[in-house]
């Protein structure tokens, strides 16, 4: 399943995608006029299921949207769905995508378009796919609808663009092996840079941070190219995402430990409660290393800025929590003083 992350980041940039990917199509929509249909559920009374829709917008339109049947009146608004599908295969989502439109279509009585964006599948970049159902040699059903497939795209020819979240999207797109993780540190250094607000230039970064597919001896070149990065505004916005990144992952990981545990400690018994608790020593012992290395970090940050810390600002400094930290480090890149940071000692 995705991150539900994804969704946060299509949602604030609603508008940059369609102009991104559909641009013939964005200008006939008033995105200014967007209003979200929150847990938009689907259900399915025979199979017993009930499924929550990706991302339901309704949306005002410059033109009118003729009915269905050529009398019904024309609207002048729509719903736009978009349906995220992470996995490697196409059918499931063909799938969905028919079977979402007509409960959206007849509970709101309203025109839709629906959209599917592939994550993990190319097929043509962007394109119309189609589900269909046959009965023996006769096509019963046939719909069709746009897709966007990102791993099919050239990341070279996105990363270069001003519409920015097609910046943030190159690191899905398709890129040599060895220039992914130069792309990415290009990409990062654009947005950090990019006019939006931090909140946007946040969900920006943490696209690149979170979905370039890295192995892990990439992921740690990765790291180690944004540390040292020579823009200050890379280091200081990425200081945060990858230390967050790092916490979700060792929670993660003590959680399945934990279900682990408990399933075959029924077995082993106290021999698994012994190497459980080494195991979980040593991730409090890494984690508390991490913070360590965000503190230094920032610490090289602020006075490549604003010159040696006092000593009250780097006891201060000392003090905060990794959530903290992240704080100060989005709040660098409009900082002009400590002061403003809440570190004037």
């Amino acid at each position: 399943m995705h991150d539900p992350r994804f969704k946060r980041l299509l949602k604030e940039f609603f508008a940059e995608f369609f102009w991104l990917f559909f641009p013939d199509w964005a200008a006939r929509f008033d995105f200014d006029s967007t209003g979200w249909l929150d847990k938009e559920i689907v259900s399915d009374a025979l199979e017993g299921e009930t499924r929550f829709v990706d991302v339901v917008a309704q949306v005002a339109t410059h033109e009118p949207v003729p009915g269905p049947d050529g009398r019904s009146a024309d609207r002048w608004l729509a719903l736009i769905h978009v349906e995220i599908e992470a996995a490697t295969k196409v059918a499931p989502l063909r799938r969905r995508m028919f079977h979402y439109y007509e409960p959206l279509r007849r509970r709101h009585d309203l025109p839709v378009l629906p959209v599917g964006l592939y994550l993990r599948v190319g097929l043509e970049g962007i394109g119309w796919d189609a589900y269909e159902e046959h009965f023996w040699e006769h096509r019963l059903v046939r719909f069709d609808y746009p897709y966007v497939g990102l791993p099919a795209l050239d990341a070279e020819q996105y990363v270069r663009q001003d519409n920015w979240l097609g910046v943030a999207l190159a690191a899905l797109m398709r890129v040599p092996k060895e220039r992914r993780i130069e792309l990415a540190g290009e990409a990062l250094e654009r947005l950090v840079n990019c006019p939006e607000n931090i909140y946007r230039k946040t969900l920006l970064c943490e696209c690149v941070s979170a979905y370039l597919p890295l192995d892990e001896q990439q992921r740690q070149q990765f790291e180690d190219m944004v540390r040292n990065h020579p823009d200050p505004g890379v280091q200081a916005m990425e200081i945060g995402l990858l230390d967050a990144v790092e916490l979700r992952g060792v929670e993660r990981g003590k959680e399945e430990g934990r279900l682990e545990g408990r399933l075959e400690g029924r077995l082993e018994g106290k021999l698994e409660g012994k190497l459980e608790g080494k195991l979980e020593g040593k991730l409090e012992g890494k984690l508390e290393g991490k913070l360590e290395g965000q503190r230094e970090v920032l610490r090289k940050q602020l006075e490549s800025r604003f010159g040696p810390l006092p000593p009250a600002a780097a006891a201060q400094l000392h003090t905060q929590t990794s959530e903290q930290l992240t704080e100060l480090a989005c709040a660098l890149l409009e900082a002009t003083s400590l002061g403003d940071l809440g570190l004037g000692g």
